[in-house]
């Protein structure tokens, strides 16, 4: 892996051409449970003199069209808001390994007063960095651990499935829908379950599959599990990896399937029935005043679609009016706090009752899942 320094790039205009050019030739993923959304104060300074310099880590390529490419039309977005009072760089495809830690280890020791850790797998090595950068601010996307120069943030992506299953219970013909898995933490089992949970809200004999790659970012893996579902009766496939592999395989075999973090519609128009998009954008913007004002804080920010951070977009157009219709008054209870996807009676595949009737899933709950609720076959890797 080349320095930092050769591959960060900053936001111009030169440069930010070339940048779409090649993100638009790929389309993705990451995370553990996110903790509750409380702030607590920090004591971290505020930034020196001069622009404040901000450095993203992402975990696949830029062009993956999905998870890290969203992270990255966030970065832009605030290079254009901002100007000249920051400078914000990034380095790509960074394993979660000991190369995260040498990473962000070069991006402090060139000045950066604010890194963006962008998967779960990032934690650790942020943590074993803050505690030697004391004067740097951490952000850690989908991690749990927090520490006076370390906040964490995520987005509900599990509203988003939520969404796409209604769309895929009024799609299916086979009753079976499918999801491509990558790895079994709490936020991925999250969001098959609220995929799930959503188809059966339309029709609740569906049941589902799921193959898990164990990689967020592995196109041929990606195609192999999402040939092996289709090839087991599935003909919506959601996914929870970063690239438009599913998506173009779908669309290949004949079925329908989910863009996922971007928007995918344009790798396969045929299979597409919708895109569940991250905008990391309001939370971006919101770090970068607060740190430029002095007021950065440490805590842990959990935001979804009342804070315009996940949304389905592009529903295909022969999706029947009905479905529709109920995306949008779920959408419109999620946005105004009178509807939440983990509402019981839920019970796991087992039969036994989590959540009764009327109840609502805490934070606890929702960050601690480890099992398939009824209708999903199989078990978690690890879990119950």
């Amino acid at each position: 892996m080349t320095n930092l320094h050769k591959r960060a790039l900053l936001l111009k205009t030169a440069a930010l051409t070339a940048v779409a050019a090649a993100a638009l030739v790929g389309c993705g993923k990451k995370d553990e449970a996110a903790t509750a959304p409380a702030v607590a104060p920090s004591a971290v300074a505020a930034a020196p003199a001069g622009p404040l310099k901000m450095a993203f880590l992402y975990v696949s390529p830029i062009g993956d069209g999905g998870w890290t490419y969203q992270h990255e039309l966030g970065r832009r977005a605030i290079q254009d808001q901002f100007g000249d009072k920051i400078e914000t760089s990034f380095v790509e495809s960074v394993p979660e390994s000991a190369d995260a830690e040498r990473v962000m280890r070069d991006m402090a020791g060139q000045g950066n007063g604010l890194i963006f850790a962008t998967s779960f797998g990032y934690q650790e090595f942020v943590q074993k960095v803050a505690a030697d950068t004391p004067d740097v601010k951490f952000e850690h996307a989908t991690g749990y651990k927090t520490a006076a120069n370390v906040a964490t943030y995520d987005t509900k992506t599990f509203e988003g499935a939520y969404l796409a299953g209604i769309v895929a219970g009024g799609m299916t013909k086979t009753k079976t829908v499918g999801v491509v898995a990558s790895v079994p933490i709490p936020e991925v089992v999250r969001n098959i379950n609220s995929f799930v949970l959503g188809a059966q809200s339309v029709d609740p004999s569906i049941v589902a599959k799921v193959v898990w790659v164990n990689e967020w970012f592995s196109p041929p893996k990606e195609s192999e599990a999402a040939t092996s579902l289709i090839n087991g009766g599935v003909d919506v496939l959601y996914q929870n990896t970063n690239s438009p592999a599913v998506l173009k395989t779908a669309e290949e075999r004949g079925v329908r399937a989910f863009g996922k973090d971007g928007d995918m519609s344009a790798f396969a128009p045929k299979a597409h029935l919708g895109s569940a998009v991250i905008d990391w954008t309001p939370y971006y913007t919101k770090v970068t005043q607060d740190t430029l004002d002095g007021k950065w804080q440490t805590g842990s920010f959990w935001w979804g679609v009342k804070e315009g951070a996940i949304d389905l977009v592009k529903i295909a157009d022969d999706v029947p009016q009905d479905i529709k219709d109920r995306v949008a008054k779920a959408r419109a209870g999620l946005k105004d706090g009178t509807f939440h996807v983990w509402t019981g009676p839920v019970s796991d595949n087992t039969g036994k009752e989590l959540l009764t009737a009327g109840q609502v899933g805490d934070l606890p709950f929702l960050t601690g899942i480890n099992f398939f609720v009824k209708g999903v076959e199989g078990k978690v890797p690890g879990g119950q």
